[in-house]
């Protein structure tokens, strides 16, 4: 089992110092998520051959390695031209995650949930043209339901993940996105099995608390998704609940601090972050020492 961190809150930090920056924290493993940099949201790639190959030098000296690079791109529309766009950086992002030797991308089903039938319909015209990319260079791919995708719910998305039907196709788990999922994390791990390989793990609020007066958006009704991704501890996630269901299916894949929004404190609290899924991961994994 690896303990990844996602740097979103470390993105002013040049790419090629963010390893060593990493190593200072205690991870041995990134997940790269967008940044502008590198792979940005819903753009093409702003980097070069020459700097990645530079930041993969610069990973090996730190001892750090990448457990994943995670595109979010406009595969699934809501027009065709953002869904041909979105292929083509899809394209580049793979030779990047190629030439860094990453083995995994994750990524979102994305996608208008207003308009779930044709957002499927351009998510399955995408894979048919980056499946067989991904299988060729033998890369694996973890999708994630995230809130306001096509697909938001825990199990659905794991049926579609089957659905797909490829070896190199798996399923993530997103602990913020809890009550967006189905507030069904032991149902929704199970369910999952071996198909589950990653978690992104971060506290979130349950929205829904409080006869859904928690959060007041204006107006009334619409439909704003809501969520947080914070320390363990500060909201309602239950981790017990969810790393017990993990270790009911052998999981051994990747967690990933995912906490953003104190960039002012995201050196202190990936250090604690780190500290609090180790301490998880004794609990319910007494035989399991993570990296």
């Amino acid at each position: 089992m690896r303990i990844a961190l996602d740097p979103q809150m470390l993105r002013d930090v040049p790419l090629l110092e963010l390893p060593d920056e990493v190593a200072r924290m205690g991870y041995e493993w990134i997940e790269l998520s967008p940044r502008e940099d590198l792979v940005p949201f819903f753009k093409h790639p702003r980097t070069d051959t020459a700097t990645v190959r530079a930041f993969k030098s610069r990973l090996a000296d730190a001892g750090v390695g990448i457990t994943s690079v995670l595109p979010v791109m406009r595969w699934s529309g809501p027009g065709e031209v953002e869904r041909q766009a979105a292929v083509r950086y899809w394209k580049r992002a793979i030779e990047i995650c190629v030439e860094l030797g990453v083995d995994t991308m994750n990524s979102e089903f994305n996608g208008r949930p207003e308009a779930p039938e044709l957002a499927e319909a351009m998510f399955w015209r995408s894979m048919e043209e980056l499946l067989p990319l991904f299988e060729r260079e033998g890369l694996k791919l973890a999708l994630e339901p995230h809130p306001d995708d096509f697909i938001e719910l825990g199990h659905p998305a794991i049926d579609m993940v089957r659905g797909i039907d490829s070896p190199c196709v798996s399923f993530l788990y997103c602990t913020p996105h809890t009550f967006h999922q189905g507030d069904d994390a032991p149902g929704i791990i199970a369910h999952a099995g071996e198909l589950l390989t990653h978690v992104h793990v971060a506290d979130s609020m349950d929205h829904r608390a409080s006869d859904g007066l928690r959060y007041i958006t204006n107006p009334p009704g619409n439909t704003t998704r809501v969520h947080q991704h914070m320390e363990i501890g500060r909201g309602d996630v239950d981790f017990d609940e969810a790393f017990a269901a993990l270790a009911g299916i052998g999981f051994d894949g990747v967690l990933t601090t995912c906490v953003f929004g104190w960039d002012d404190q995201a050196r202190e609290s990936g250090t604690r972050m780190l500290q609090a899924i180790r301490e998880l991961v004794t609990k319910h994994f007494p035989d399991t020492t993570p990296s």
